[in-house]
């Protein structure tokens, strides 16, 4: 069987930040498969701009997550929600086209308070409804303080969050290859 192939979206645009980091040790745990990450720096949402067409980079998007056997999410939480930009791209990726239906999808998040993204994650997982992915249910990844458990090379430290991102990659990948058989 072919490699695999993972996108990951990153909620925040930050080049240093903990979710970034998490999705690429995500990536990197997932191992053995192709990787890509969606660029979300899309054009705010408007009708006025859709009716002049479908921007390009939306269309790049959609189609990357198209293509993939396995999609995950890195959600920050901002003000108790997802950001503004993951948002942004969700209400793009919702105008024609299902690219996510049936697409297997993990979670994970990193955020300051004691709950790693909690909030964040229940959100987003009723954002995703509409869209009919294969959305995994856990394990949870909710790195808390983030700040703690990353070292200077953006890999996680703290053991207990590897295995947990070890166990839901290895959950991720079979959903993937059952997917594409």
């Amino acid at each position: 069987m072919p490699d695999l192939k993972l996108v990951g979206l990153c909620g925040s645009l930050r080049a240093e930040s903990y979710n970034r980091k998490l999705l690429l040790e995500a990536a990197r745990i997932f191992d053995g498969a192709g990787f890509d990450e969606g660029d979300l720096r899309l054009p705010l949402f408007d009708e006025d701009l859709e009716a002049q067409g479908i921007p390009p980079e939306v269309t790049r998007l959609k189609d990357l997550i198209r293509a993939a056997d396995a999609v995950v999410i890195a959600c920050p939480e901002y003000n108790k929600a997802p950001s503004g930009v993951l948002k942004n791209a969700l209400d793009w990726l919702s105008r024609g086209g299902a690219p996510w239906a049936g697409k297997p999808v993990a979670i994970v998040s990193a955020a300051a308070g004691r709950a790693g993204g909690e909030r964040t994650q229940f959100a987003l997982r009723l954002m995703m409804v509409p869209f009919r992915p294969r959305l995994l249910q856990g394990p949870e990844m909710l790195v808390a303080s983030p700040k703690d458990h990353f070292d200077a090379d953006g890999h996680l430290t703290t053991e207990s969050y590897v295995n947990l991102l070890s166990d839901l990659m290895t959950v991720l990948r079979k959903e993937a290859q059952i997917a594409r058989n």
